[in-house]
C-alpha cells in the first residue's frame, strides 16, 4: 500500500470540482445517488487547517464521494463579531483539500444562499442556550440553519465535524435526530499544534504575545484534567484549576469556564458521568473555545 500520512494526496473518485450555485450543487447530489455512491459532506467557513484536513481524510475513508463546503454563513455572526475581517483564501483552501481526496467543493456566496426577504431559520433550544448560546445570542439559530441547508444542498449520508466546536456538535446531533434529517453526523478529535493550542482559524489574528498566551487555555484545560485524574469531583474545584492559568495570563480575558454534562449541556455540580469543561476566552480581541471531556 501506498503512504497514508498527512502528506500522502488521497484518491478522488471523480474529476475535482467546483461548484457555486446551490440548484446546480443539488443537481449533481440528486445524480450521484442515482448512481448509487455514498457521500460524505465536510461543513467549513474556509481558511483550512491541519484540523479541517483531518475531517476530510476521515470522510475520504469512508464515501465514495467527499464534498467540502466553504461557506462564511453570516447569519451566524453577531453584530459586533468579526464577520468582514473574519479569514478567507479560497485557493489555498482549495490546495489544501484536493490532496486529502475531496471530489466536489461547494463554494457559494451568501446572495446565493439566502434569498431576499428570508425569515426561516432552524432552532435547537435548551442545547444551545447555554455557553456560546448565552454568550453569542442567536449564533446557533444560525448553525443550524446553514447545516440545515447545507445537508439539503448537498445530501450526505455523513457529515464530519470537530469536536473543538463541542456544543455546535451537540447542536447539530440534536437537530438531525429530531428532525429525521437522516445524516450520520461523526465527530473528529480535536487537533493541536505541537505546544497544545487547539487549531483555529482565529488563531491568524493572534500577535507572538498573545499566542503565547492563548497557551493558557490548553494548561487550564491539563490542570482540570489532572485533578480529576488525582480524584477531584467536585466541579467548582475543577472550574477553579481551569481558571487559574488563564487567569494569570496577562492578554487573557475569560468569557466562561464552566462544567457541563457531556450529552444534555446541563450543570454539573459533582462528576458521576461523562462531563465536559468547556471555555470561551478573548485572547486580546480575539475570541477562542477549547474544551475537554473528563470520563469518570
Amino acid at each position: 500500500m501506498g503512504a497514508t500520512g498527512p502528506d500522502a494526496a488521497l484518491p478522488s473518485r471523480l474529476p475535482f470540482e467546483i461548484i457555486r450555485d446551490p440548484r446546480a450543487m443539488r443537481a449533481r447530489v440528486e445524480d450521484l445517488r442515482r448512481d448509487g455512491l455514498r457521500i460524505a459532506v465536510v461543513p467549513t467557513m474556509g481558511y483550512l487547517h491541519e484540523g479541517h484536513l483531518s475531517l476530510l481524510r476521515a470522510a475520504r475513508a469512508r464515501a465514495d464521494v467527499v464534498i467540502l463546503t466553504i461557506f462564511v454563513n453570516p447569519t451566524q455572526f453577531g453584530p459586533r463579531e468579526d464577520l468582514s475581517r473574519y479569514p478567507r483564501d479560497e485557493d489555498g483552501d482549495l490546495a489544501k483539500a484536493r490532496p486529502c481526496g475531496v471530489d466536489l467543493a461547494f463554494c457559494p456566496d451568501a446572495a446565493a444562499m439566502y434569498a431576499p426577504g428570508a425569515q426561516t431559520f432552524v432552532e435547537v433550544r435548551e442545547l444551545a442556550r447555554p455557553l456560546c448560546g448565552e454568550k453569542r445570542p442567536g449564533h446557533f439559530a444560525g448553525v443550524a440553519t446553514v447545516v440545515t441547508k447545507l445537508f439539503n444542498l448537498t445530501q450526505p449520508h455523513v457529515a464530519f465535524f470537530g469536536e473543538k466546536d463541542f456544543q455546535q456538535l451537540a447542536v447539530i446531533r440534536r437537530m438531525v435526530r429530531d428532525l429525521d434529517q437522516g445524516v450520520e453526523i461523526v465527530g473528529m478529535p480535536i487537533v493541536r499544534e505541537a505546544d497544545g493550542l487547539a487549531m483555529s482559524s482565529r488563531n491568524a489574528y493572534l500577535s507572538p504575545d498573545e499566542r503565547r498566551d492563548a497557551l493558557s487555555l490548553s494548561a487550564g484545560l491539563a490542570a482540570a484534567e489532572a485533578a480529576f485524574r488525582g480524584g477531584e469531583r467536585d466541579g467548582a474545584a475543577l472550574v477553579a484549576a481551569a481558571r487559574a492559568p488563564i487567569a494569570a495570563a496577562a492578554s487573557a480575558r475569560i468569557d466562561y469556564v464552566e462544567l457541563r454534562d457531556a450529552d444534555e449541556l446541563t450543570p454539573v455540580e459533582t462528576v458521576t458521568r461523562p462531563a465536559v469543561m468547556a471555555l470561551a476566552v478573548f485572547v486580546g480581541t480575539t475570541r477562542l473555545i477549547d474544551n475537554r471531556v473528563l470520563r469518570p
